[in-house]
């Protein structure tokens, strides 16, 4: 039994004076693991005559240590070598955890923001018809966003009713979508989707994120618009940006405002940004009765409002944010993503 302990003892000596910093931990565990050699051998001493087990205990106790000082001393050289040494044993490093892009953070937001006013939040194909996309929207049948320079149409034959198939070019679409699907009013509605137009240069891509509110009911006029515009620039621009209409003419609505807000950089003094201290944002106006008769209500009872803007553009009007590329948010650089 004691030359079984010292031959072990011995090969295990030897395997540790030439292990490399990958095979330490398996050396450890060939002679010292649960079902090791040395292991396996001092569970065997209980066969030894009982006048002989203490000094045989004592030996393999000795032994052992003897091993273990020689795994730590070994380890201890690898530690000064920390391109080689990997201890196993340490817990492992968290991988870093991903986060949601920036246009899907300014989603967010912004659903949040109109949530607390009584916004529903809806979504509608992106994949539609000439009929939701133009005809229902009070579009002339000449007029120019039906030109394939403007807009997706796609390569299938077109509906007898509905028109040609297209990738939707605004989320405006959604509106007598919505009135068919609430029927009568009120509606107040907030679509956010993915809009598709043939643009590609430093503030258009030719995919982009828009956000549709539409609110219809009895009595309301271009106040409410107002005043909705007010809390959604305090609440996601800041308490110091303020907002302005201009009067404006869009074919589904009537009367028309671009809305324009303070630039950020500037604070509304005039920089290379703005235009004498104000950044163009949207497009809004009370909805133009012939959209509300497409929708199947009443122009004479009830009247609304309705406003589109872009995702992008929004984020990056936002307080000490400067981006002077739209493309730059879907770069997939992620020096540039992980500042957000």
């Amino acid at each position: 039994m004691e030359k079984s302990l010292s031959d072990i003892k011995s090969q295990a000596l030897t395997d540790i004076r030439t292990s490399s910093a990958k095979s330490i931990n398996v050396i450890f565990l060939k002679y010292l693991g649960s079902n090791g050699l040395f292991t396996r051998a001092i569970k065997e001493i209980k066969n030894v005559p009982i006048s002989d087990r203490p000094i045989i205990g004592k030996l393999a106790n000795s032994y052992k240590k003897e091993i273990e000082q020689a795994f730590e001393q070994k380890k201890f050289e690898f530690s000064k070598k920390e391109d080689e040494w990997v201890d196993l044993t340490l817990p492992g490093i968290s991988p870093t955890l991903g986060h949601l892009h920036i246009v899907s953070q300014a989603i967010k937001e912004i659903s949040e923001i109109f949530e607390r006013i009584g916004f529903t939040r809806i979504r509608y194909p992106e994949v539609e018809w000439d009929w939701y996309s133009f005809t229902s929207l009070n579009f002339p049948f000449d007029h120019p966003a039906r030109d394939d320079f403007e807009t997706f149409f796609i390569d299938v034959p077109p509906d007898p009713h509905l028109g040609k198939m297209l990738l939707s070019p605004h989320t405006s679409s959604g509106q007598v979508r919505e009135m068919e699907r609430i029927g009568t009013p009120p509606i107040r509605m907030i679509n956010i989707a993915k809009c598709y137009r043939p643009n590609w240069d430093v503030t258009h891509t030719p995919m982009f994120h828009q956000f549709e509110g539409l609110v219809i009911d009895r009595g309301i006029n271009i106040t409410h618009l107002k005043g909705t515009f007010d809390y959604f620039a305090r609440e996601y621009f800041g308490e110091d940006r303020k907002i302005r209409l201009r009067p404006h003419h869009f074919q589904f609505t009537e009367p028309s405002f671009e809305v324009d807000i303070t630039c950020g950089a500037c604070n509304a003094k005039g920089c290379r940004l703005c235009k004498g201290g104000w950044l163009e944002l949207c497009g809004s106006g009370m909805v133009h009765p012939n959209v509300l008769r497409a929708g199947k209500i009443d122009p004479k009872i009830y009247t609304g409002y309705a406003f589109g803007w872009g995702v992008e553009r929004s984020f990056m009007m936002k307080q000490g944010i400067h981006i002077s590329d739209m493309r730059l948010l879907y770069s997939n650089d992620v020096r540039f993503l992980e500042q957000f």
